[in-house]
């Protein structure tokens, strides 16, 4: 037997197997999108540049919010890694 192929035996199966492969590509985008924002932020603090990581942070945390009520990531996973990022800019001179 092939591993990785699924044979659904019924339409409603089928339906969902489409609609899954559907929010697992829209997932990945949105995860990508925020790991996007939090290296974006990570570089400016690793340059010292409080103004432009503020700024930065800013612009991730809806975008971090939005990603948590679209249920992509969970809610303290994204509340631990904005405290983290804002405690590293805090820290900036």
């Amino acid at each position: 037997m092939l591993k990785g192929i699924i044979m659904a035996n019924h339409k409603s199966a089928k339906k969902r197997i489409k609609r899954n492969s559907k929010f697992e590509l829209i997932n990945k985008i949105r995860k990508s999108r925020v790991r996007t924002f939090i290296k974006k932020v990570e570089a400016a603090i690793l340059n010292n540049d409080k103004q432009l990581a503020t700024l930065a942070l800013k612009t991730a945390q809806p975008a971090m919010h939005k990603s948590v009520s679209k249920g992509v990531f969970k809610k303290n996973t994204i509340s631990r890694k904005l405290s983290r990022l804002s405690k590293k800019i805090k820290l900036l001179n």
